[in-house]
């Protein structure tokens, strides 16, 4: 009489990385599905980033002396630092109405990983703001904006990586609004504006009263606008590493927040 033995294999650490940027895949593509259904929203966010530009850059070239060029070096930067803010800081937004029909529960009854679904979902807010951030790049050319592509494309990358830390934090704000939506809006306009401000993303800080600039220290948004303004000149240099690392930072601290809000939360 033989006796039969099964072995049971170990996920080796190269299979757990791909079934989670499987997972990312399919999150992504399942809400980059809403966008795609519905293209005059994606026309209109489209618009939003060349109006701000047209109205204020004209502006701030005339406070400044500066000529538009110089003027477009200088403030298209904190525009794509803006679009990115605006529309990674709103991801919860969209979880909150799927929690509030239940669909929400059946995602999590699925074998996703919940980091994936973090992930996936600030992925889904980036993608339409990385075709507005080239729309901009390629309006402002002719009108005296230098284009660097290389340094472009890993300004991208920094904004990329920071998104996925906002969106992962605004998906944990939801989750712990769940019950009153007027308390993520609240809380994300409240917490929003201030951080742009004092960024620096709008008008420099130089001038700006000692508690300003003290606080935009604490500010790592700061710390990014100041590496996508470096990048998008052509240059590289310390400042660029601090973005890199500011927006590292926030993207673990987010994904780290979202998670235990995901499984600590009950839906």
């Amino acid at each position: 009489m033989s006796t039969l033995t099964t072995t049971r294999e170990t996920p080796t650490p190269l299979a757990h990385r791909q079934n989670g940027l499987a997972d990312i895949a399919a999150v992504w593509q399942r809400e980059t599905l809403t966008i795609l259904r519905d293209p005059f929203s994606l026309i209109f966010s489209l618009l939003q980033p060349l109006v701000f530009l047209g109205l204020f850059a004209p502006l701030l070239a005339g406070v400044s002396g500066a000529g538009s060029g110089a003027t477009l070096q200088w403030f298209l930067p904190g525009v794509v630092v803006m679009i990115t803010m605006f529309g990674t800081s709103m991801t919860g937004s969209n979880l909150q109405f799927e929690i509030m029909t239940g669909a929400f529960e059946r995602i999590l009854a699925t074998p996703l990983s919940r980091s994936s679904l973090l992930v996936g979902r600030a992925l889904k807010e980036l993608t339409p703001l990385l075709v507005q951030a080239i729309v901009v790049v390629l309006v402002a050319w002719p009108f005296g904006f230098r284009l660097h592509p290389a340094h472009i494309a890993v300004g991208l990358v920094i904004l990329g990586v920071f998104g996925v830390g906002i969106g992962a934090l605004s998906y944990a704000l939801a989750i712990a609004a769940r019950k009153s939506e007027w308390i993520f809006w609240a809380v994300q306009q409240t917490l929003l504006f201030p951080l742009l401000i004092l960024s620096g993303m709008m008008l420099p800080l130089d001038t700006g009263p000692e508690w300003m600039r003290i606080a935009a220290r604490f500010n790592p948004l700061t710390y990014v606008v100041d590496a996508e303004r470096v990048l998008f000149a052509g240059s590289v240099d310390g400042t660029v590493v601090g973005g890199a690392v500011a927006a590292a930072l926030t993207c673990a601290v987010g994904l780290a927040v979202g998670i235990r809000a995901i499984r600590t939360g009950a839906f």
